[in-house]
């Protein structure tokens, strides 16, 4: 930390993207639980100036990034250095600068995985993943999956060709992959844990999977955290499933950032507490 002044930090990602952020109001009310003198912005950034910004804010010394959508892929190449999980997802969602070099890291699978066991109490050792989505946070799904014990990854994808390169960030359990629209009959019932990583299904008229399927016995996560109950959500519980949104993975890959950026035990329920009191103003 800078002796002397406000401590910076922010999340660098599409304009409409970060406007709809709850991460300024996560961490800022986690510096604040902590008595730290530091603050979160958005900052809005074309692809185009991805590089410079990523630069200008390392050079003015700021405490910390966070990276999303677009730009998840793009911003590892203007790293110094990636963790083996932000190198084996090809995608990053942190950014920590140490000893001057910027070091990049992905705490979405984790976060996941931290959610899951810590917060829905289910146990992931053994389990039959279905994921929806080749994309970063199908990546990060897949790869928090393989590495909690799963034995089972499936993956459902438009692009067959993209969903067949999630292979190599599943390692050495067993990996199947289908077309969305040609999803095998046996896929949806079997799955113990369903992951929606991509945009569909916040229709009811365009469902990512056939939601009469759904086991009473999985565990369903919807990345989307707006709405906080997504069709697909409200559906699996209909099922009798334990269902939720993204809001759990968001708080717990938001704890681990900063962590590593403060060196703090985040403060889970003062975080949590200011992602649905900005979820609540939205909504009135």
């Amino acid at each position: 930390m800078i002796s002397g002044r406000t401590q910076v930090a922010g999340i660098l990602g599409g304009i409409k993207q970060v406007k709809l952020s709850l991460s300024p109001a996560i961490h800022n009310a986690a510096f604040k639980d902590r008595g730290l003198d530091w603050v979160y912005v958005a900052f809005g950034t074309a692809e185009e100036g991805l590089g410079k910004a990523v630069r200008g804010l390392a050079e003015a010394g700021v405490g910390g990034m966070n990276v999303t959508m677009p730009h998840k892929v793009m911003a590892m190449k203007y790293m110094d250095e990636l963790t083996l999980q932000a190198g084996a997802i090809g995608a990053l969602n942190t950014i920590e600068l140490s000893d001057g070099k910027l070091v990049g890291h992905n705490t979405d699978g984790v976060g996941l995985v931290r959610y899951i066991q810590q917060d829905l109490g289910v146990n992931l050792t053994g389990s039959r993943v279905l994921v929806i989505g080749s994309g970063g946070s199908a990546r990060a799904a897949v790869a928090g999956m393989s590495a909690a014990g799963a034995d089972l990854i499936r993956v459902l994808a438009r692009d067959v060709g993209k969903a067949e390169w999630l292979h190599q960030v599943a390692g050495e359990v067993n990996f199947e992959t289908a077309a969305l629209g040609d999803v095998p009959e046996e896929w949806v019932p079997d799955s113990t844990v369903i992951i929606n990583a991509t945009p569909l299904g916040q229709k009811r008229e365009d469902p990512a999977i056939s939601t009469e399927a759904i086991s009473e016995h999985a565990v369903v996560v919807d990345l989307v955290y707006r709405p906080p109950v997504t069709p697909l959500v409200e559906a699996a519980r209909a099922k009798g499933a334990v269902a939720h949104s993204g809001l759990g993975m968001l708080l717990h890959q938001a704890a681990l950032a900063f962590e590593i950026w403060t060196g703090t035990e985040a403060p889970m329920d003062a975080m949590s507490a200011a992602a649905l009191s900005e979820m609540t103003k939205a909504e009135s």
